[in-house]
């Protein structure tokens, strides 16, 4: 084990050069671009004996990824906002063609206006297209996912692609130290992948072609039921990867001091951190509340949220994305997965954190307030407006 000062970006490179990716194709966009030139300097050192692909868009770089992987190689690429939103089209192949490709997302608020700042929109509005979803809280988490994503991927239970996201600028460009695993260690947990179902040079084959109604729906089937599969093989594999390095990271769902919480917060990404810090600042305070980390996304740890909602009478959710929905998106399928739970929970949708600004302390301790008082939910743009009055 060594530990480097990394960026989150810097440490999706290095989970790439141990992962022994042997094709990376993608397109430069900030604040993802850092990503790919480290790898490309790993490349053109030697330290990565991988085929490194320059195209002219995110939309071919995903497409590179998807031919390389149905030709049997273990690949990466990385994109961010409107990158993730041109790939759309090519994020369905690769997941209908059971393609492993990993990628990194660096969550960033999708045009217009332009904006560069951390936003889950990117990722949300792709959260129907059969992709394993991710959501990062450190750099540590980033590197860690990263290979065991790839794990899951090419998993034969699984084989579909996955992503693993951060929060712009939050890790994309802030440092922190990262324990980087021996080469050796990660070789014995991600083996070569398994060769399955690829196309063969001299071999009448096809992957994608036209099929029928009759048996396009039972593609579309194998595909829920791989994404099924996937909470037992993330606990599977993350239990191993604790075994090999000594981390593990909570499972889909990991939970703080919920117990006897009167109230629970639900957050995604950084803003983890800052509800944290505000979960034990309260409970100094007399004040029973906890947290609870969601970490997998897609598929969605409905049996996780029931067993948390057993615990407590008041939920909250915290989106860092809008959608045109009663609810956030986290919160909507929070809800639906509390609709056949025996015991429900008063449930609350927060907006907090979008286009980049910043989710406070202050602001973390008043969706708490909100929780613990009973209070009917507020308007979510009343209270930006309202946090623009102050803080503008």
């Amino acid at each position: 084990m060594t530990q480097k000062v990394l960026s989150g970006n810097y440490a999706q490179s290095y989970a790439a050069l141990l992962a022994r990716v042997q094709v990376v194709s993608a397109y430069p966009i900030t604040p993802q671009t850092s990503i790919v030139e480290k790898i490309g300097d790993f490349v053109a050192s030697g330290e990565l004996k991988a085929e490194y692909v320059q195209v002219e868009s995110e939309h071919s770089a995903l497409q590179v990824c998807v031919s390389a992987s149905a030709l049997g190689a273990r690949t990466y690429t990385a994109t961010s906002s409107q990158g993730l939103l041109l790939m759309h089209e090519l994020l369905h192949w690769a997941a209908g063609m059971r393609t492993p490709v990993v990628m990194g997302v660096v969550n960033r608020a999708v045009a217009p206006p332009w904006n560069i700042g951390a936003d889950h929109a990117d990722t949300m509005s792709q959260r129907d297209t059969g992709w394993i979803q991710f959501y990062a809280e450190s750099n540590q988490e980033v590197l860690d996912t990263v290979l065991e994503a790839f794990r899951i991927a090419e998993h034969p239970a699984v084989r579909l692609p996955a992503m693993v996201t951060e929060d712009a600028f939050y890790l994309s460009h802030t440092v922190e130290p990262v324990d980087v695993p021996d080469p050796a260690v990660v070789d014995a947990f991600l083996p070569p992948r398994e060769p399955h179902a690829i196309l063969r040079p001299g071999e009448a084959t096809r992957l994608g072609s036209f099929t029928g109604p009759d048996y396009y729906v039972e593609f579309r089937r194998q595909v829920a039921e791989a994404m099924e599969r996937v909470p037992t093989v993330v606990s599977e594999v993350e239990e191993e990867y604790r075994r090999a390095v000594g981390r593990h990271h909570g499972g889909a769902l990991p939970t703080y001091r919920t117990d006897d919480a009167d109230a629970v917060l639900v957050t995604m990404g950084t803003a983890t951190t800052t509800a944290r810090s505000v979960v034990d600042d309260l409970r100094q305070e007399g004040q029973k509340v906890g947290l609870a980390k969601l970490r997998l996304f897609r598929p969605f740890p409905e049996d996780e949220v029931r067993a948390l909602a057993a615990t407590t009478d008041r939920v909250g959710v915290v989106d860092r994305s809008y959608t045109f929905g009663r609810m956030g998106p986290a919160a909507t399928e929070v809800s639906a997965a509390l609709y056949t739970a025996k015991h429900h929970p008063t449930l609350t949708s927060f907006l907090a954190g979008i286009g980049g600004r910043d989710v406070t302390p202050h602001e973390v301790r008043g969706m708490f307030e909100t929780l613990l008082s009973g209070s009917a939910p507020v308007t979510h743009w009343e209270d930006l407006e309202e946090e623009v009055r102050v803080h503008g």
